[in-house]
């Protein structure tokens, strides 16, 4: 039975952590309850805790900064069985973030980016410390390292937090906090099917738990699992063949980018021909959605030393997999330079008469058009299907152990301790191309022309038959299959003390303190094979990366009631990076307490972004970029209106500094009666000096504009006004500004015998969104103005029945010349869930999300078929699970 008492204790526990809540007072709580009385709810809630945003533990149950909770009831409720899911479907991640995709260098991996303003702009904690880098990226965290098993809650800070937490904490800090103080073992095991994809996209999950405690001591583990499978593209029912011009196509030399199709190459499986070219159904064999698959242990413990000190232990192991497949793979001996230029008396040249594609020896030949024109030097567009296609595993590892003491000194609350992080990426690639062993066999291929004139294809047949890719020597496919590797770490030893003490008693209350000091010494390093590392795997790329740096970091709070209804808060942190240079961001925010039942509150701060260790230590690479400059182009193409390649070169930047952000937030929290309660903040941000890549083309404009360069950048010209050289790479430039709006209503009833109703509307709404002092972008293709959810679960006796309705808001379909035309639908899905406790202990769950099976419209984006970041396309998802108690 859903009771009076049950149903207080929510009301208190939603009001504590929701973004829109605020306390009710003993009073009005007690006035929603048959059985506690006053004096004991008053007592219990004089115990201080700690919310997200601020280091100081209070007693009342609502700061002066906005914090969303979703509690593990919450998380039981949605449906979803990862933590990635969990959060990615929030309203503050407005416009979507990535997610696990094949044929990605970050296949495994889920990022969350609040505000639309990038992962790397949004801080995700677990138990108050910063989640290591993912290997994969250098620059953001991944989501699937965290065991949704081991989770009790999840706190969102809608708002900047740098002068608490450091560097990217701009658009927000998402804090995972993990279950502790459990007595017991719990197993719940589940399992979801999707409807769309033919194949693929299933899911499930487990967890063990288990936990014991006596006066002294508290221990808990358990080991958590998930698994999703992967999803090939053609498996959707929309999906069209691709279209790639890396088939069987050519042009010559001195006629750039006038294709034409191989005559009599397109015949092997999925090859076509559409219109005069061979294009590539790389569809057919593509993977859309990795497959993932995560393990999980986990242990804590506390012992209590004495009255005074407690020591704790916090360690976890986390192994991710994910399998990935692309399409066999896409190259060209353009990108080679001349050594690799396919010679005029190739007989792979379709430009030369005596090509094999003509030789009467071939059963296949084809009649010689001289329209095909003049016999010179071509580039070739190949698809490599002999090779096979192009598949990735990769595994992520992380190990993460913490140790730390708690305890007090005369009247100040001293915690310190010591946190060592290992994370590991191994990223194998198998069917890639070895590009000089296999352009150089295209290029010399003889058919079985002898030396004494003869002809003889068993005997003198040498190099790579481009037009029969079955009939290749085993040798050629041998020599040109590469197995590729990334070994990738992300390694923290981290040191950290602080101190939490009452600074003086006044009239309004006391004014309370925290000091603390963190060393964090940060290890990456991102080593690709040295072939790819060269440029000599087609399909591949990418360039080593690797340093070391050291973070000193000092930071304060003061919490100061200026009057009994009005607080100041302020805070203030020092971070020195070894690599770049220092920062402070400080931060003041206030509450008052307008009546028992309204809350005002609002913050000022600055925030900033440290330039990420991939950025800082990438090794110079080497490119032949095309560009277009008069007056190189007139010398090196003889036109200058055409393109002409120059020598680039991507390096790291000594002179890159910190992003730095101003952000303004305020905010409304009112119970409007005993069952129901609101809040309304909005906020403002604005970064400067914004970390962004620049290349060739882009720093050639604006030197030729008499724009500025980015400091450590350049176009390197000699006396004659000839680019000699272009060092590109990452530069501080330029401005992003966003404003919006977060409303939050709940409401909780209470039915007596006939159950207990609790629902919670959550919208966020984007009022603007430019750079560099653009125009709004908000609406565009893939940013909507506004997300919701809307969440209900009715308790009645022993079942609880859930609804959640998720909204996504409608976009443009293009933008052209800065108007937004056409209109993308909004995304609107439907949610069920229904739970029976039994007597035994135990908890059985059926549902189905996106009930009415809801589709992606089918509007082209970051080269999918819809926006993948922000929709899905899995249709109906049906699920079960299964939780027993001991």
């Amino acid at each position: 039975m859903y009771t009076n008492n049950k149903l207080a204790k929510s009301i208190r526990l939603a009001l504590m952590f929701g973004a829109a809540s605020m306390a009710f007072s003993g009073t009005a709580a007690a006035q929603n309850q048959e059985e506690e009385p006053v004096e004991e709810l008053e007592e219990e809630v004089q115990e201080r805790i700690q919310v997200t945003g601020s280091r100081i533990r209070r007693t009342d149950m609502e700061g002066a900064v906005p914090v969303t909770v979703i509690d593990r009831e919450a998380i039981d409720l949605s449906g979803d069985m990862s933590v990635s899911d969990i959060i990615r479907n929030t309203t503050f991640n407005s416009a979507g973030s990535f997610r696990p995709q094949s044929g990605s260098s970050a296949q495994g991996v889920s990022q969350v980016s609040l505000r639309g303003l990038g992962a790397s702009r949004t801080l995700v904690l677990v138990d108050g410390r910063r989640l290591t880098m993912s290997p994969s990226t250098g620059s953001s965290q991944d989501l699937n390292s965290i065991p949704i098993g081991a989770v009790e809650r999840i706190e969102i800070l809608s708002d900047g937090a740098s002068a608490i937490y450091g560097s990217d904490a701009i658009g927000g800090v998402i804090n995972v906090i993990t279950r502790k103080d459990y007595n017991g073992a719990q197993l719940t095991l589940g399992e979801g099917e999707v409807s769309v994809p033919s194949e693929g996209g299933d899911r499930e999950q487990g967890s063990i738990l288990f936990g014991s405690s006596d006066a002294k001591t508290s221990l808990l583990g358990g080991v958590s699992w998930n698994k999703r499978e992967i999803v090939y593209e053609n498996a959707y029912p929309w999906v069209q063949p691709g279209a790639s011009i890396f088939g069987a196509n050519f042009f010559a030399v001195e006629d750039t980018y006038a294709f034409q199709g191989i005559p009599g190459a397109c015949a092997e499986d999925n090859f076509y021909i559409d219109g005069g070219l061979c294009r590539y159904n790389f569809n057919a064999t593509n993977a859309n959605e990795a497959s993932s698959a995560n393990e999980s242990l986990f242990l804590k413990g506390t012992h209590q030393i004495n009255n005074d000190w407690m020591f704790y232990a916090n360690a976890s192991v986390a192994e991710t997999v994910s399998f990935g497949r692309y399409a066999p793979v896409p190259d060209s001996n353009f990108y080679y330079g001349d050594a690799l230029t396919t010679p005029a008396d190739s007989f792979n040249n379709p430009t030369n008469p005596d090509a094999w594609f003509y030789d009467p020896n071939n059963p296949d030949a084809v009649a010689y058009d001289p329209a095909i024109g003049d016999n010179a030097p071509v580039y070739l567009w190949h698809r490599f299907a002999a090779v096979g296609n192009r598949d990735s595993t990769v595994t992520n590892k992380s190990e993460d152990l913490l140790v730390g003491f708690e305890g007090m000194i005369g009247d100040q609350a001293i915690d310190f301790g010591y946190r060592r992080v290992r994370n590991n990426t191994a990223d194998i690639g198998r069917g890639y191309l070895a590009a000089n062993f296999a352009w150089d066999s295209i290029n010399n291929f003889n058919p079985g022309y002898c030396e004494d004139g003869t002809f003889d294809a068993a005997s003198c047949r040498t190099g790579y038959n481009i037009q029969s890719p079955s009939s290749n020597p085993e040798q050629v496919l041998a020599g040109s299959n590469v197995t590729i590797s990334r070994i990738s770490d992300f390694d923290i030893d981290e040191y950290y003390a602080n101190t939490a003490f009452d600074v003086m008693s006044t009239d309004a209350g006391m004014i309370q303190g925290f000091l603390g000091f963190e060393h964090r010494q940060e290890r990456y390093s991102d080593q690709y094979d040295s072939q790819s590392e060269a440029g000599l795997v087609g399909g591949s790329a990418g360039n080593s990366a690797g340093g070391t740096r050291q973070v000193n970091a000092a930071f304060f709070e003061v919490l100061v009631p200026v009057t009994y209804d009005f607080e100041l808060n302020f805070a203030g942190r020092y971070d020195s990076y070894s690599d770049f240079g220092s920062n402070f961001a400080p931060k003041v925010s206030f509450k008052w307490s307008v009546t028992e039942d309204i809350i005002w509150r609002g913050s000022w701060g600055q925030g900033f972004r440290a330039p990420s260790l991939d950025i800082l230590t990438q090794k110079t690479s080497f490119s032949a970029d095309s560009v277009n400059d008069p007056t190189t182009c007139t010398l090196l193409a003889g036109d200058p209106a055409k393109p002409c390649q120059i020598s680039a070169y991507y390096q790291a930047n000594a002179d890159l500094g910190a992003e730095e952000s101003d952000q303004i937030s305020t905010g409304l929290a009112m119970n409007v009666t005993e069952q129901i309660s609101f809040a309304i903040d909005y906020y403002d941000i604005e970064i400067t000096n914004r970390i962004r890549q620049f290349g060739s083309q882009a720093l050639i404009n604006r030197e030729l504009a008499g724009d500025p360069v980015p400091a450590g950048l350049g176009v390197i010209r000699n006396a004659d006004g000839v680019i000699t050289r272009i060092n590109a790479g990452y530069g501080n430039e330029g401005t992003l500004e966003t404003s919006g709006l977060d409303f939050n209503l709940r409401a909780n009833w209470d039915f007596g015998s006939m159950g207990a109703l609790s629902q919670n509307l959550q919208v966020s709404h984007v009022l603007d969104y430019k750079i560099d002092g653009g125009r709004d972008t908000v609406g565009d293709l893939g940013f909507p103005q506004q997300r919701a959810n809307f969440n209900n679960d009715y308790s009645f006796g022993d079942w609880t029945f859930a609804y959640n309705l998720n909204y996504i808001g409608d976009t443009a379909r293009e933008t052209i010349a800065g108007v937004q035309l056409g209109s993308v639908g909004s995304w609107v899905t439907h949610d069920f869930q229904v739970n029976y406790a039994t007597q035994w202990d135990s908890q059985l769950t059926l549902g189905v999300q996106n009930a009415f099976e809801k589709l992606p419209e089918l509007v082209p984006y970051g080269g999918r078929d819809y926006n993948y970041n922000l929709y899905n396309g899995w249709g109906r998802v049906f699920y079960v699970r299964f939780q027993q108690n001991f």
